[in-house]
């Protein structure tokens, strides 16, 4: 066995793997580009090692599509197979990852909370515990398994991040604020820690500010994923929608937010089609842009990862006019909705099928379903994740709606 960056034993002989091993934990938690080819090679190097092959899995599973849930299968067999041989860490780890693999996210979420109990300086399971109370809901929980092991991780800028995140999302945010500052005095590149301020100066309305602090950093950003990237530059773009500078948002879009994105994933398309949004909701001309994003969308109709994705595949789908798409769609969640464990099914019967007929009624001007689809389900809407100044958006739908409505209903004094 030999010990990884973290400290932690790691039931391999190869040098090799423990490198690579590395250089994924750096590259996740610093949403970085690199992550996939770093896990990949420690599989090459030591194909039996089941942690490495459970980090492999793991990757696919985060990016939420039909196609790499496929790809992780062999990894997670090959990991399954060696459970028996390795430590008790990875037996807790590679569980975590079968039971997301089987959409047990309650289950997952109990064996990661385990591991940070028993092992605080295993940051990944911290970052992939957060993951799933992201998108549960749980913002209390999401602060809590980062805050926790904070006296185990001294100095982990990474770690520093991720508390600021939680605590902003728990509405602390001079405390987060502070936590993020503290995590780029470490790091200047560390973009979640840029990410949770960019929060921050939203929610307190420092927009000019929030502007000039995202754009500081901007340079940095190239070296992260797609999904991160994108998303930064997401939040620039909502400074920018928020002073109604439309012009700049549909440039921001075009060159950081739609055209630096992986086309085929779903944190990258649910972005776009995000801000599109918001632009026609303040009357803005979009062009072309549904059509664009639209063909990219058909594979995610049987898909249903997870309900808040799912709820901007929908709106844009009939934003584009594929009336047809949609209504397989909706007919698909029901579908899956029954077929899944009760854990999940609350939040899908109760909250996201729902608000999906609602949003595809604003898409098709039928204002009056789309406020009694909305109205008995947007205080519960942080059940299926996302963060507050995504979630905001269903609310202006809804505003949007109820003022459309009004005015197909206003009644006119006839004059003398």
């Amino acid at each position: 066995m030999l010990k990884d960056g973290q400290g932690l034993l790691v039931t391999t002989g190869s040098a090799e793997a423990i490198a690579a091993i590395n250089r994924f934990i750096d590259q996740s938690l610093a949403y970085g580009k690199d992550a996939k080819t770093a896990i990949l090679e420690a599989v090459e190097a030591d194909p039996n090692c089941a942690l490495a092959n459970a980090y492999a899995a793991a990757y696919h599973l985060s990016q939420e599509s039909t196609k790499d849930w496929q790809q992780a299968q062999p990894y997670l067999q090959v990991a399954h197979r060696n459970l028996g041989k390795i430590t008790a860490r990875e037996q807790l780890y590679v569980e975590a990852i079968l039971a997301w693999a089987n959409q047990e996210i309650d289950v997952g979420i109990a064996l990661h909370e385990e591991i940070t109990n028993q092992f605080p300086t295993d940051l990944i399971s911290v970052q992939q515990g957060q993951y799933h109370y992201f998108y549960t809901g749980n913002k209390e929980k999401l602060l809590e398994i980062a805050q926790k092991v904070l006296p185990n991780n001294p100095q982990k800028d990474y770690l520093y991040g991720m508390v600021a995140f939680g605590l902003e999302q728990c509405h602390q945010l001079p405390a987060a604020e502070k936590m993020a500052l503290e995590a780029i005095a470490l790091n200047r590149y560390d973009p979640w820690a840029h990410h949770a301020i960019g929060h921050v100066m939203e929610t307190q309305g420092r927009t000019q500010e929030g502007i000039i602090w995202m754009e500081n950093f901007a340079y940095t950003w190239d070296n992260c994923n797609s999904m991160l990237y994108t998303h930064n530059w997401w939040h620039i773009a909502l400074y920018y929608w928020q002073l109604e500078n439309y012009e700049k948002v549909l440039k921001i879009y075009d060159e950081h937010i739609w055209q630096r994105a992986n086309k085929q994933s779903p944190k990258d398309q649910v972005g776009a089609i995000s801000m599109l949004l918001r632009l026609e909701l303040r009357g803005v001309d979009v062009g072309n842009r549904w059509q664009d994003i639209s063909p990219y969308l058909y594979s995610r109709i049987d898909e249903h990862a997870l309900p808040f994705q799912d709820l901007h595949y929908v709106y844009a789908l009939a934003k584009a006019g594929h009336n047809n798409w949609v209504k397989e769609m909706l007919q698909s969640m029901e579908h899956h909705a029954l077929s899944i464990n009760p854990f999940l099914r609350r939040s899908w019967v109760k909250i996201a099928i729902p608000a999906a007929k609602g949003m595809v009624a604003h898409a098709q001007g039928d204002f009056q379903t789309t406020v009694n689809e909305l109205k008995f389900v947007l205080s519960r809407l942080h059940e299926i994740g996302g963060s507050h100044a995504q979630r905001v958006l269903f609310a202006e739908i809804y505003q949007d709606a109820l003022l459309c409505e009004q005015k197909q209903h206003r009644i006119y004094p006839i004059s003398a």
